[in-house]
């Protein structure tokens, strides 16, 4: 099975690291998959959710914030200026965060707290 090395990092932190069939990622472009032996790219990433799927048949879903995405030689950097896996969400708090960025108005809060959630309750849909 072709694969591919993946690295997400935070700006804080190396979030996860490992083998993957295929990433989907949420670019300015739109939202964009890489398999093995995609041609190169650099991107910057759009607030969204990060699906990969492992080598092993499982997935990894983290809510990413910004930053940018790099592919060359079968290995994906995705440098994110937040990122979290979904199984480090609380739902309960990003609901609040919802709807409290909703009350103010605040868009940019508002998606941030909406992808967050779109993350987190995907994790629970693959479980």
């Amino acid at each position: 099975m072709a694969e591919l090395h993946v690295e997400l990092v935070a700006a804080d932190r190396k979030v996860w690291s490992g083998a993957a069939t295929i990433v989907v990622a949420r670019t300015a472009s739109g939202d964009t998959g890489i398999m093995p032996g995609h041609t190169p790219v650099l991107s910057v990433l759009e607030s969204g959710p990060v699906t990969i799927r492992t080598t092993d048949g499982g997935t990894v879903l983290a809510a990413v914030h910004g930053g940018f995405i790099s592919f060359a030689d079968n290995k994906l950097s995705i440098l994110a200026e937040v990122a979290e896996l979904a199984d480090e969400i609380d739902i309960a708090r990003a609901q609040r965060a919802l709807e409290n960025a909703q009350s103010e108005l605040d868009a940019h809060a508002e998606r941030r707290a909406e992808v967050r959630l779109v993350a987190a309750r995907g994790l629970k849909a693959h479980a």
